[in-house]
């Protein structure tokens, strides 16, 4: 239909479906006002071509049982073009591989998700490397060919601009060379990537709300502080990409021509992960060495000598979890570290703002443990039994499963 009749009406407005052209020799399609009267001039009344009519437009992603139009809505999303074949897709195999690493079957597990239940939401996959020639872009251009007008490659100024009907209807946003060092730019990205509708806004144009199923991937240069990420998140997956070791360039056209056959795979594969959160995947399972960095690279001074003596704690004896009351730390960190200055309302506003712990209701019993180390280089443990509104850390919280 599109072919064919380049022109709909959607309610009372009427518009024209163009491909525009790209500096990449690709082309985007867009559907932009159109006037009636511009229509008129272009064609004689008896040659003039009979325009659809629609009530609204409506955003509903499927890549396998497509339908351009829902009711009498007319559907932004794009159905998937590439024809499905078995066969061998042994260079995308391979450079998923490298992508993923040792989470490669959470990695396909990843894509499974997006092309057979795009509705569901997804971790903000990001790809880091301080080093070029890591197919980080290649990543994004890859999936682009995949999913064709229903993905977009992104620039951070496009991320931050209030007008995103550029990408309101995608199913991917990929943002390249990203820096969202701002904890707006941390926040807006976090709440985009659970909420279920958006308000899109055209220049121009007033703001429409519409359904929201945009999975988020970004990129970047900087391994530590591209974003900022509270301890506790679970919203974002981190890889860090190791350099490819042979470069190929013709490997974007050699995936391409692999495309059908991968999603021929992708379609009747089971997926292997759990659903266990609203995000699919537990944060154990998400998280790296690369996500531990960066959260760190965000903490105070105060922040990470909280953490490291929760996880000392911890380690030395071998406790499920700990319980400490501000006053605790604040003595704590005097014995270990010296560190007179820091104050109750300091150590709340970390652990009870920040981190979102909160204490017990009233005063109960529980057990202070402290350590200490001798000149001799042993260690002494002591244990004290106390009174008061305390906080419970939890070991799932502070060590991952490879450090227990």
């Amino acid at each position: 239909m599109d072919k064919d009749t380049p022109y709909l009406r959607v309610g009372i407005n009427y518009y024209k479906i163009i491909q525009q052209p790209l500096a990449s020799k690709d082309t985007i399609k867009k559907i932009i006002p159109w006037s009636i009267g511009a229509i008129n001039e272009d064609f004689t009344k008896d040659k003039r071509p009979k325009i659809p009519k629609y009530d609204s437009f409506c955003n509903i992603p499927d890549n396998i049982k497509y339908k351009r139009v829902h009711g009498n809505s007319y559907n932004l999303y794009e159905p998937i073009e590439w024809k499905l074949k078995p066969g061998k897709f042994e260079t995308i195999e391979m450079f998923l591989n490298h992508i993923f690493g040792e989470q490669y079957n959470i990695g396909i597990d990843y894509l499974t998700i997006i092309w057979k239940h795009p509705t569901q939401i997804l971790p903000i996959l990001c790809l880091v490397s301080s080093e070029r020639n890591t197919g980080k872009t290649t990543f994004l251009n890859f999936l682009k060919d995949v999913f064709g007008f229903n993905m977009t490659i992104n620039t951070n100024e496009d991320f931050r601009n209030q007008f995103n009907s550029g990408w309101a209807s995608k199913i991917i946003i990929g943002v390249d060379e990203v820096l969202l060092d701002k904890k707006e730019d941390a926040e807006r990205i976090k709440n985009l990537s659970t909420t279920k509708s958006i308000k899109s806004e055209a220049k121009g144009k007033d703001k429409v709300e519409q359904e929201f199923y945009g999975k988020f991937i970004l990129c970047s240069n900087n391994e530590t502080d591209f974003i900022k990420i509270e301890p506790k998140e679970i919203r974002f997956w981190i890889r860090k990409v190791p350099v490819i070791n042979h470069e190929n360039n013709k490997l974007r056209e050699l995936m391409k021509k692999e495309i059908p056959a991968f999603l021929h795979f992708l379609s009747n594969r089971t997926i292997k992960s759990e659903n266990k959160t609203r995000m699919w995947f537990s944060r154990e399972e998400l998280y790296t060495d690369a996500l531990h960095k960066v959260i760190n690279s965000g903490q105070s001074k105060y922040e990470k000598e909280i953490r490291n003596l929760v996880i000392d704690l911890l380690l030395n004896f071998e406790l499920d979890e700990i319980h400490l009351a501000p006053k605790d730390i604040i003595e704590l960190l005097k014995i270990e570290n010296n560190v007179y200055r820091i104050t109750k309302t300091d150590i709340t506003n970390i652990i009870a703002d920040k981190w979102n712990y909160k204490p017990v209701d009233e005063p109960k019993y529980y057990k202070l443990y402290s350590f200490q180390y001798e000149n001799d280089g042993t260690m002494t443990r002591h244990e004290t039994a106390k009174t008061g509104r305390f906080y419970t850390f939890p070991k799932k919280d502070f060590i991952k499963k490879s450090e227990k």
